[in-house]
């Protein structure tokens, strides 16, 4: 019998609730911070440095890569190197300047994953501006909000996302100085923008205005607010999370930390295909990493049914994803082995379920059955572009079913997260390469500890068997408060602890 692994460790006992006072389940956290938190790099203090350190060390690289639509077809990836991008990324910064932007203005960013919405990110960055994500799942309505509630002044935006900002029902956009598209503006909204007293500036014209004003850069101090992330609340208008440098930076640190006890490294090949919106934490998290590290992010060319398309065309190492994305993945695969011959269909069965078998004895994926690997799923593989490693799920539970298809079959290593805008992405991830976590978020990650409380109403005890309460998190990866909103934030936090709902 093989020995039980530890995943987690304890730091504190549970205690019965008493005076009013609600039970709490015992503090788990991180291996790696079993003697307190690991100390987080000096040199790696802010999101600009995280950056601009990648810049010196791998200015060829690639970093940002684009397809570009010839005759409504589209094309192959086209990509930026890290120098290309820290230019621009100064461009733009000092046109920001020269339009009067000061550090600590909040700038908005509203549109689809492109390289403009990461250069105009780092712009901020560069000048200790607060980048504010717009996005509109929520309604035309939370753009109204969010531009008057963090009073942006200055937006960046995308072309088919203009007419949102100049629809009369936005009224908030009444405050703003200036627009910049990403591409360029339509002559009409050009005209109506200018009848609101609105600046706009197409990306050329905005680049042209930095290169003829250069501004020098003011990185930001790692206390200064880095983004204020508006998360749709249950109920209510958005609730603008603000996260700091320090506190994306502590969590790139924890990431790196985390992947480093693993024999499998991250290396600057890796690429990673971002389609999961920017404006959302997972996504932008992942992104931060990936651009510490040097290594690649391609972007999706717009339309989730033509994923495969950009998969083959990419052939990311990389991919991170809700569960619907793997439900798709899941049903492509299995209506392709519904065509295949009723003997090669039972060969396939066979195969899985020996591969599996051997999984689920302990033996590492790409060494329980190397034969199955050869005869059947190297084919699967081959068909989500052949380089893929590693497969991340998250923002709701994704079925046990699906995900140990995944780990058979596309020969990767799949792992599941639980995170909140508040914990500044995953504050829990599972291992790679253990069946135990199959239908599992995981456990504690670097920086942050967790627990369960006791929600008596709901028949929830965090002591009995098995435990359960709601998820409070503490920790290096949390964030501040609530945008001019004391009183949730309040709410929220008990004795340091953030209360996830």
């Amino acid at each position: 019998m093989e020995n039980r692994k530890v995943f987690s460790v304890k730091v504190e006992d549970g205690r019965e609730g008493r005076d009013g006072k609600p039970s709490v389940g015992p503090v788990y956290r991180n291996l790696l911070a079993k003697q307190g938190y690991p100390p987080p790099d000096p040199e790696m203090s802010t999101t600009w440095t995280l950056f601009s350190s990648s810049v010196e060390k791998y200015p060829g690289n690639r970093m940002l890569g684009w397809r570009k639509f010839v005759d409504g077809k589209v094309g192959p990836y086209i990509w930026k190197t890290y120098k290309e991008v820290y230019d621009e990324v100064l461009h733009v910064g000092s046109a920001l300047r020269a339009s009067g932007v000061e550090p600590g203005c909040r700038v908005g960013i509203y549109g689809a994953n492109c390289p403009q919405w990461i250069m105009a990110m780092e712009a901020c960055g560069a000048h200790s501006l607060v980048c504010v994500p717009l996005y509109d799942t929520l309604g035309s309505g939370a753009v109204n909000f969010i531009i008057d509630h963090a009073e942006v002044d200055f937006v960046f935006v995308q072309d088919i996302k203009v007419k949102e900002l100049l629809n009369p029902n936005c009224k908030s956009t009444q405050q703003l100085k200036a627009i910049v598209c990403f591409t360029s503006l339509a002559e009409e909204d050009n005209a109506k923008a200018s009848q609101m007293g609105i600046k706009t500036y197409s990306w050329t014209e905005f680049l042209h205005m930095g290169k003829e004003n250069p501004w020098e850069i003011s990185p930001p101090q790692p206390f200064s607010i880095c983004t204020i992330m508006y998360t749709s609340g249950t109920s209510g208008d958005p609730k603008g999370v603000v996260l700091t440098h320090e506190t994306m930076a502590t969590f790139v640190c924890g990431v790196d930390l985390f992947l480093d006890q693993f024999e499998d490294k991250m290396t600057v090949d890796d690429v990673y295909l971002s389609f999961l919106p920017l404006a959302h934490i997972l996504d932008r998290m992942i992104e931060e990493y990936f651009f510490h590290r040097g290594a690649s992010v391609g972007y999706y060319h717009g339309n989730l049914k033509e994923l495969r398309d950009d998969i083959m065309e990419l052939k990311p190492t990389f991919l991170a994803g809700v569960p619907r994305v793997y439900d798709m993945i899941h049903e492509g695969i299995q209506q392709a082995l519904q065509e295949l011959s009723p003997l090669r269909k039972w060969i396939f069965d066979a195969l899985y379920k020996h591969k599996l078998s051997w999984m689920n004895k302990g033996y590492k994926q790409k060494f329980a059955s190397p034969l199955a690997d050869l005869l059947a799923f190297r084919k699967v593989k081959a068909k989500l572009g052949g380089r893929l490693r590693l497969l991340l799920s998250g923002g709701a539970p994704l079925s046990s079913e699906v995900e140990e298809f995944l780990r058979v079959t596309c020969c990767a290593f799949v792992v599941q997260g639980y995170g909140l805008t508040e914990t500044c992405g995953a504050c829990t991830i599972g291992f790679p390469d253990e069946m135990c976590f199959v239908g599992a978020v995981g456990s504690p990650a670097v920086y942050n500890d967790l627990r369960l409380e006791e929600v008596s109403d709901m028949g929830y005890d965090p002591l009995g068997n098995p435990p359960c309460g709601e998820i409070c998190v503490k920790g290096k990866t949390i964030f501040s408060e609530y945008y001019k909103n004391p009183e949730l934030t309040r709410e929220s936090f008990e004795d340091g602890w953030f209360h996830t709902g």
